[in-house]
């Protein structure tokens, strides 16, 4: 048929991808209806595979146009990645290096990375993303992302993982709770308080943890709220909407009415991990990792 795939088939495609219907594809890419339609079946000639099934109520993908989509995010965010690249580049610097996190890593393990990086090479420019633990593995899977800071166990194929920081967890209490630094002498002295925890969704491994400390002395938390954000979860403790158990790491850098008592005599440990892409060819990566893992 004489056609060829170019860049524009693939934002085309993208497009509607994303937005499952063919008016507001258009509209986002500032074409007819029309025009996209014809750009559409012309790529799906072109690679001999239906991409879409379309009806009058609704546009989904089929399993071709699912592959395709997964493989064009890889392959677009490699390019947007390349441009931006040349650009630093072509601008006397080394490059950049984008950097996911939770926000306990910005205690001490992201300045320090950051600072090294800037002392030692500063042309290279970085950049930071907080983000929960699942969003980071996807962000790096995609090569959105260069490097993650999270709290997991285990990473899909094509990532690596190296534990760069080990926390203590702490009781987060109200300040003018019945119970202190003096008079705590084990969890289970909370057995009957509500319990506030980062959800689940958020970071499972920290859950996982925390469920486990009490559950080991003896009693099932009652938890009442969740939430993503360690400033909240302090608002809350501070207005007596219940307790909680953090990274120790979290407590630095909050001006509230809590107090934070430190559980040393358990098993459990915070463990922050550092994550990347076993095939990411950012050469400003191992400058990062040699810093970061320098001292193991």
């Amino acid at each position: 048929m004489g056609y060829q795939l170019e860049l524009r088939h693939f934002n085309y495609f993208m497009a509607v991808a994303e937005e499952l219907h063919f008016r507001k594809a258009a509209e986002r890419l500032f074409i007819s209806q029309p025009g996209l339609s014809r750009q559409i079946k012309q790529m799906e000639e072109i690679l001999e595979a239906q991409l879409f099934i379309r009806n009058k109520r609704k546009v989904v993908l089929t399993q071709a146009g699912t592959y395709l989509k997964g493989e064009l995010e890889f392959i677009l965010n490699h390019l947007d990645r390349t441009q931006k690249q040349l650009k630093l580049i072509d601008a006397g610097s080394s490059g950049g290096l984008r950097i996911g996190f939770l926000g306990s890593a910005m205690q001490k393990v992201v300045p320090d990375l950051l600072i090294r990086l800037r002392d030692k090479f500063p042309e290279i420019k970085t950049t930071l993303d907080e983000l929960s633990n699942r969003a980071q593995v996807d962000a790096v899977l995609k090569d959105k992302l260069d490097l993650g800071f999270v709290r997991l166990a285990r990473v899909p194929s094509g990532l690596q993982i190296r534990p760069v920081f080990e926390d203590t967890f702490s009781l987060v209490l109200p300040k003018d709770h019945r119970l202190s630094q003096n008079s705590f002498r084990t969890i289970k002295q909370l057995q009957e308080e509500h319990f506030i925890l980062f959800s689940k969704e958020y970071s499972p491994l920290y859950f996982d943890k925390v469920m486990s400390i009490c559950e080991d002395a003896g009693f099932t938390p009652k938890v009442s709220h969740r939430s993503v954000h360690a400033q909240t979860i302090f608002k809350l403790v501070e207005n007596h909407m219940g307790i909680a158990i953090i990274p120790t790491a979290l407590q630095y850098g909050f001006q509230m009415d809590v107090q934070f008592i430190e559980l040393k005599n358990i098993k459990q440990k915070a463990i922050l991990s550092v994550i990347w892409k076993s095939d990411n060819r950012n050469p400003v990566l191992k400058h990062s990792m040699d810093l970061l893992l320098a001292e193991d």
